[in-house]
C-alpha cells in the first residue's frame, strides 16, 4: 500500500472533508451487533471517532504513524500500524469494517481475505469514498481543467477507482443496497485551497516541475468561489455482508 499522506498529516486533518451523519446511520440501520468495529486506513480518526459513540470497542489501523498521530485519543479506540492486508486480529471478531477513501490503495485480494477471516458470520463491511466535488458552474469549469488536463498526469493509477465512483472495484460480498447521499457543506475559500494543496497529485505536481500548480488557479478560483461557497461531495457508498 502506497503512502502519500504521512507528509501531510496534519494538512489531511484540517482541510479534508468527514462523512456526513446519514452515512453513519445507513451503517447501523445493517449492523446486527456493536460490539467491535475495525476502521481500516484510520488516518486521522475521523470515522474510528464516530464509530466510537456507536460500538463499544474500536480498532483502527493505519501504516502511518503521522496520520495516527493526529488523531483523537478516546477510550474506546485502540490505534495501531497494521497494513490493511495483514493484520493481528482474532478471526470471527468484528460487527463491522469500515475503509474511508483508502480502499484503492489496497491489494484488493488480500485485504479480502482479512475481512472474510475477521468478519463474524453477520458482520458487514463499509466502503466509503468521494471524488472531485461540485460547486458553482464557474468553479466546476475551472477545477475540472486543473483536474483532468494540468494535474491528470499526476495521480497515481490507483485514482481510477475514485473517478469510476468505486464501481470497479472487486466487491466478492453480498451486496446491500444504499440510500444515495451527498456531502453538502458551506466552505471558506481558505478550506477550499487548503484541502486541494493535500491532493497527492498536487504534491507529485511539485516534485516533478518544481512549483505549486494551485497557484496558478488561485485568483480565478477566488473570483469564481468568492469568499465561501457551497461545496458537494457525492458519497461513494457500498455495504456488503458475506455469502
Amino acid at each position: 500500500m502506497k503512502d502519500n499522506f504521512s507528509d501531510q498529516s496534519q494538512n489531511y486533518a484540517t482541510f479534508r472533508p468527514t462523512y456526513p451523519d446519514a452515512v453513519f446511520t445507513e451503517i447501523m440501520n445493517h449492523a446486527n451487533a456493536k460490539s467491535n468495529a475495525w476502521d481500516c486506513a484510520t488516518g486521522n480518526g475521523q470515522v474510528a471517532e464516530e464509530l466510537s459513540k456507536l460500538f463499544k470497542f474500536v480498532e483502527a489501523t493505519d501504516i502511518s504513524e503521522n496520520q495516527i498521530q493526529q488523531a483523537p485519543k478516546l477510550s474506546n479506540i485502540n490505534y495501531s500500524i497494521q497494513p490493511a492486508e495483514n493484520v493481528n486480529f482474532p478471526d470471527n471478531y468484528f460487527d463491522l469494517i469500515t475503509v474511508a477513501q483508502a480502499i484503492h490503495w489496497f491489494d484488493f485480494n488480500k485485504f479480502y481475505a482479512e475481512v472474510k477471516r475477521t468478519l463474524k458470520s453477520n458482520g458487514i463491511i463499509a466502503i466509503l469514498g468521494y471524488s472531485l466535488f461540485r460547486s458553482n458552474s464557474k468553479t466546476n469549469e475551472i477545477m475540472d481543467h486543473f483536474y483532468y488536463q494540468v494535474i491528470g498526469p499526476y495521480w497515481d493509477e490507483e485514482r481510477k477507482y475514485l473517478d469510476e465512483s468505486y464501481n470497479t472495484i472487486p466487491f466478492p460480498f453480498d451486496e446491500i443496497k444504499t440510500s444515495k447521499i451527498i456531502f453538502r457543506e458551506e466552505w471558506s475559500f481558505d478550506r477550499l485551497i487548503g484541502y486541494i494543496k493535500t491532493w497527492s497529485a498536487v504534491k507529485h505536481f511539485i516534485a516533478k516541475n518544481g512549483f505549486d500548480p494551485v497557484d496558478d488557479i488561485y485568483k480565478d478560483l477566488r473570483l469564481s468561489f468568492g469568499s465561501s461557497n457551497t461545496i458537494e461531495f457525492p458519497i461513494l457508498f457500498k455495504i456488503g455482508k458475506l455469502f
